[in-house]
């Protein structure tokens, strides 16, 4: 049988393309952040150049870990789930191949554009327009791909992964759009459609939310698929999941104004944002319940699966990310840790911890299904990475708890008579031993990363991709 694809079979091939990809822009982005982890311990790997500065560099960090590695593993694991969840192949072949070209030219143009300094200066929206317009024709294109197929779907019912799913890519465009609304005054270089505490605001909906439906509720969506696949038992409790569904989308989307505490923002705006953030707990904390009460009668299986671990971990990371970003929003709170190291470890206990790792995961249980292969190369490898992910994303956290902690208390100390008790400096002093630390826990998760590509390009050089399109035909076929 030639590899072409059958017209009966799933569309494994756009799947493939996209899991591989998330490996590679997995090892560039991470060891991205190692090094510039590193520059905040030895200053002088900035080598005195303008484009190896923390400040170019660090937007190129987020975006490789954002868009490359976790966008292409939503790409990959939506792909999949849809089609096997609706029993019918993509409604494209055509635009499914341009999402991932398309996706691929939009992460070259940030590695290109960020270190010459071409920046809108927005978080996570830092692409200037030229590129910002092709993500946003590709992402229209994946959402055409999507949706299009869950609409000729076999099933009758729309599974809850797919509901996650939709909602992100829909809430993502909607997102992308709006905030990126400008006035190009050159190829490189344009000015935001907004001004001031508006513009603020919109950024800071638009930034939440790249962490609420990018971030959290498309890898919902790959968490209610593969779960209950890795265990091999049914999601705890579909109502529950349904009831997740609608509370999470529709609380999410208003708790953006929690970044902008104490700053030129409407003070009823802040409470808002600080009142949503808070109810937000609730339905966080509801989804990972059900994920993790899937396991009911297969908690033995953590034992000899280290695939199932990555994911439960993951669940973990996810409570404890969505538990303290709440208690962060409240202002009393915020007034201590805004702007410190606090932030940081927060944000990478939802990015190493939760997305990473169920992202990890996801991709250990599909590249053997992808590839007509029974399981990985090696188990063995896929255990050393679960320990250096986990040990990692420990380290990383705990030093920047301490650093947070330490910055806030330093920062609001003052003397009898109304003076500042630290400098900035002594602040920045008593931060290095946790940047060492840091950097050597986001080395450790790297390294992690490399072992998952050696395992990768093992099990792939054994595969046989025409066997595994067999496999889908037979499961298509099976299905009806």
């Amino acid at each position: 049988m030639s590899t072409a694809i059958s017209p009966t079979a799933y569309n494994y091939k756009v799947v493939r393309q996209f899991a591989i990809m998330t490996v590679v822009w997995g090892i560039l982005g991470m060891g991205l952040g190692v090094f510039i982890a590193s520059q905040l311990v030895w200053p002088q790997l900035n080598f005195g150049l303008p484009w190896t500065t923390f400040g170019r560099l660090r937007p190129l960090h987020t975006n490789l870990v954002i868009f490359a590695f976790g966008g292409c593993a939503l790409f990959a694991t939506s792909y999949y789930v849809v089609q096997r969840t609706c029993q019918t192949r993509l409604i494209s072949d055509g635009l499914a191949a341009f999402t991932f070209w398309g996706w691929q030219a939009v992460i070259l143009g940030a590695i290109i554009t960020l270190p010459l300094g071409y920046t809108t200066t927005k978080e996570y929206a830092e692409l200037e327009w030229p590129i910002a317009i092709l993500l946003a024709i590709v992402w229209v294109t994946y959402a055409v791909v999507f949706f299009g197929t869950i609409v000729k779907r076999k099933t009758k019912h729309i599974y809850v992964g797919n509901w996650f799913y939709g909602a992100f890519i829909l809430v993502t465009a909607m997102l992308h759009i709006v905030n990126h609304a400008s006035l190009p005054v050159s190829w490189f270089k344009s000015y935001s459609a907004y001004a001031g505490a508006t513009d603020a605001m919109i950024q800071w909906w638009y930034g939440h939310n790249a962490v609420g439906f990018f971030l959290t509720t498309g890898f919902l969506g790959m968490m209610y698929y593969f779960v209950p696949k890795q265990a091999e038992r049914p999601i705890y409790s579909y109502r529950l999941s349904i009831v997740h569904f609608w509370a999470l989308i529709t609380l999410y989307i208003w708790a953006g104004p929690h970044h902008l505490h104490y700053t030129a923002l409407p003070d009823w705006a802040q409470s808002l944002g600080m009142a949503m953030s808070i109810i937000l707990l609730a339905p966080s904390w509801g989804g990972m319940i059900n994920g993790m009460m899937t396991l009911s009668g297969a908690w033995h299986k953590l034992r000899t699966d280290p695939i199932l671990r990555f994911l439960v971990v993951s669940l973990a990371f996810y409570g404890m990310s969505t538990f303290e970003g709440p208690m962060m929003a409240i202002k009393t709170v915020n007034s201590l840790s805004h702007y410190t190291d606090w932030t940081i470890g927060h944000v990478h206990a939802g990015a190493l911890g939760w997305v990473a790792m169920i992202s990890i995961g996801a991709l250990y249980h599909m590249i053997p299904k992808l590839f007509g292969r029974a399981q990985m190369h090696s188990v063995g490898l896929i255990n050393t990475h679960f320990w250096l992910a986990t040990i990692g994303t420990v380290l990383y956290i705990a030093s920047m708890w301490v650093n947070g902690i330490t910055q806030g208390l330093m920062w609001r100390a003052i003397n009898d008579d109304g003076t500042l008790t630290y400098s900035f400096v002594e602040a920045l002093q008593a931060s290095h031993p946790g940047y060492i630390v840091r950097a050597l826990g986001g080395a450790f998760f790297a390294a992690g990363m490399l072992f998952m590509a050696y395992n990768v390009w093992r099990t792939v050089r054994a595969s046989d991709p025409a066997e595994a399109e067999a496999a889908a035909k037979i499961a298509v076929v099976g299905a009806h």
